[in-house]
């Protein structure tokens, strides 16, 4: 999908709009543009999609804007109103723009003939594999309304999960970041000051520890620039590095191994999974079809590795529990639930209980480390504040001291 800039008409006020719009070709940037109730005056292709980090950020689609989406279709649709109508019923309520012109393409492409889940699959950055999944098993059962239903749902509970985790990482982020502020400042300001006292006070033997901290403070007032330099480049890398195979092999890893975050990260998973799962059976998805979309929506190569040899397993004739018994990279608790759920058939409701369980063990874990964090956070910042003071204070006792001993 193509971006292009125009200026339009509005002929209500006869003012002209310049704005930018997402389509497929000219023809249907003029379209949609129409749709809005103005009268195009230029459209120009952009090179791509706006590369402008305040403009993405601006435009960006969050999880609520996609879960009121898919509760309004729900109702509009169970209310027996035609596919068409009721997407231009929702995208006449949506505020944000972005997603306006998205919803605008899906219009057309279903007016075109192709199907909602097809219309939906042209914009993957906006809506996953599990929405499109669903969406489709919902076309094809007839019950469109519930599955868009049971996606609200889904999205508001990993919406939720996300949340609380940032939350809780919020806190010691911003601890970090005032006490970096606040012994970068006395590097760089405090520590030349003192130098400067006892420079040239003769027998004046600075500690190590106020050596140490003097040769940091002129180097960074000095090499500033490489500082910056060094620190723009690692974290490019790190990016980078943590975008490939190797890398995100390397990260997944320790977000499921290194305490305290690798318990918690275990949950989440095990909890995206069954829900996931759950939400994907309730709908029509057949096993195979719904652990294939399942391992996509993981984000864990580690896990979705598993989920895929789970896939090999059972079309070799095993059950989903025993596939999973024993892998490493899953809860003890998981295939056990599942093995229930298989053999009472109600795999739905076992993934939904599993799912439940794993959500409050999120909450759990969350407060748990939470507790931790405050009185680690605590003795760093005290071992760091007794650096500083130290470096400061010891000079002043070592000249007290040759005072009172000349």
């Amino acid at each position: 999908m193509l971006t292009f800039s125009y200026t339009a008409r509005d002929p209500a006020t006869g003012q002209k709009i310049k704005a930018e719009v997402q389509a497929d070709n000219e023809a249907a940037a003029a379209k949609l543009i129409r749709k809005e109730g103005l009268a195009p005056l230029e459209i120009k292709p952009l090179t791509g999609p706006s590369s402008n980090p305040i403009s993405k950020f601006r435009n960006r689609i969050a999880t609520k804007d996609k879960v009121i989406f898919s509760r309004q279709m729900s109702t509009l649709i169970n209310a027996g109103l035609p596919l068409v109508q009721s997407l231009r019923n929702v995208v006449s309520q949506t505020e944000n723009k972005a997603f306006k012109v998205v919803i605008n393409q899906i219009i057309t492409d279903v007016e075109g003939g192709k199907a909602l889940s097809e219309a939906l699959s042209q914009h993957p950055r906006v809506f996953n594999d599990v929405y499109i999944n669903m969406v489709a098993a919902g076309e094809v059962s007839g019950t469109l309304d519930n599955a868009l239903e049971r996606i609200a749902n889904q999205q508001e509970k990993d919406a939720e999960i996300a949340g609380k985790i940032r939350g809780a990482m919020a806190y010691p982020a911003i601890v970090l970041l005032v006490m970096g502020g606040v012994v970068g400042f006395m590097v760089v300001k405090v520590m030349p000051q003192v130098e400067v006292i006892y420079k040239d006070i003769p027998g004046a033997n600075l500690p190590f520890i106020t050596k140490a901290l003097l040769g940091v403070s002129h180097f960074v007032t000095k090499y500033w620039w490489v500082v910056l330099i060094l620190i723009i480049i690692a974290v490019i890398a790190t990016t980078r590095y943590a975008r490939t195979g190797p890398g995100k092999q390397v990260i997944d890893k320790l977000k499921m191994t290194v305490p305290p975050i690798g318990p918690l990260f275990m949950k989440v998973y095990m909890a995206r999974f069954a829900r996931t799962g759950s939400t994907l059976v309730s709908s029509g998805i057949p096993l195979i079809k719904m652990l294939e979309v399942v391992s996509r929506a993981i984000n864990n190569v580690h896990i979705e590795r598993s989920i895929k040899n789970a896939i090999e397993k059972v079309k070799g004739g095993k059950s989903l529990a025993t596939a999973l018994e024993g892998d490493p990279n899953f809860l003890v608790l998981v295939p056990n639930m599942l093995r229930i759920g298989e053999e009472s058939g109600a795999l739905e409701d076992m993934l939904e209980k599993t799912a439940d369980y794993y959500e409050k063990e999120v909450d759990n874990q969350i407060k748990a480390i939470s507790t931790i964090i405050e009185p680690v956070l605590m003795v760093i910042l005290g071992v760091v504040a007794f650096i500083v003071v130290a470096a400061v204070l010891l000079p002043i006792y070592g000249l007290a001291g040759q005072t009172i001993v000349k």
